[in-house]
């Protein structure tokens, strides 16, 4: 009973934070005034979170988890490019739906666990792409530019206001078309970006399945061989 009760008083705390951040249009959210709308005393919610970064951490992965799980269940269609077109308008569409959430994850310094996990998450929509030969820069270099764009574009429009997905399509086939190639390169195209392409797939590829024949220092010298071509 006492567990229930506890479990009972967590979860209004978290409704009653959710809330008061979502209606604060950004301006700040006192413990107080959480504590006053769950009806509860300042001591609960200090045993329950720590403190008040504590709170909001838990209310922005609260809220993000049904972005993860959006981002978790999605099929690959086949085409790793569209998946990532695909990762980029849900974690828009996450944004603007839940503007003061994707604040507390996004607007701040701070890294916190779901960031790390949707991170992951690209990462590995990045890889696919990687491995089908069709990514001209390395894995990591290419997520930071993806996730740097699309969280600027969210920002941006959370504060200016939504124009209809044009600024968010704009920019991300810009940076589709910055970091990738087409899988049947055009007549002319530069033989530089094939290059690079290869040597992003063959990394991505024993980055997934180390090869056993290498010891550990001739591997990285083939990654940094390999990450030199790509660059």
């Amino acid at each position: 009973m006492g567990v229930q009760k506890d479990t009972d008083g967590r979860d209004r705390i978290l409704r009653a934070a959710a809330r008061l951040i979502a209606e604060s249009g950004g301006e700040p959210v006192s413990t107080r005034a959480v504590c006053a709308a769950a009806g509860v005393g300042a001591p609960t919610l200090y045993h329950h979170f720590g403190d008040k970064q504590g709170l909001f951490d838990a209310v922005a992965a609260q809220g993000f988890e049904e972005y993860l799980a959006g981002k978790r269940a999605m099929a690959a269609s086949g085409d790793p490019v569209e998946d990532l077109r695909h990762g980029w308008d849900v974690h828009v569409e996450f944004g603007l739906t839940h503007p003061a959430i994707y604040a507390l994850m996004y607007g701040t310094p701070r890294t916190t666990p779901a960031v790390d996990e949707a991170y992951a998450i690209l990462l590995g929509l990045v890889g696919a792409i990687a491995r089908a030969g069709r990514l001209r820069v390395p894995v990591e270099a290419a997520a930071q530019v993806i996730q740097a764009a699309s969280v600027g574009v969210v920002l941006f429009l959370i504060a200016n206001g939504d124009d209809g997905g044009g600024l968010s399509a704009r920019t991300r086939e810009a940076v589709l078309a910055a970091v990738t190639v087409t899988a049947e390169p055009p007549d002319g195209a530069d033989p530089r970006d094939s290059r690079a392409a290869s040597a992003v797939a063959l990394r991505a590829a024993l980055s997934a399945d180390p090869p056993s024949g290498l010891s550990p220092a001739e591997a990285a010298l083939l990654a940094e061989w390999l990450d030199r071509l790509a660059g």
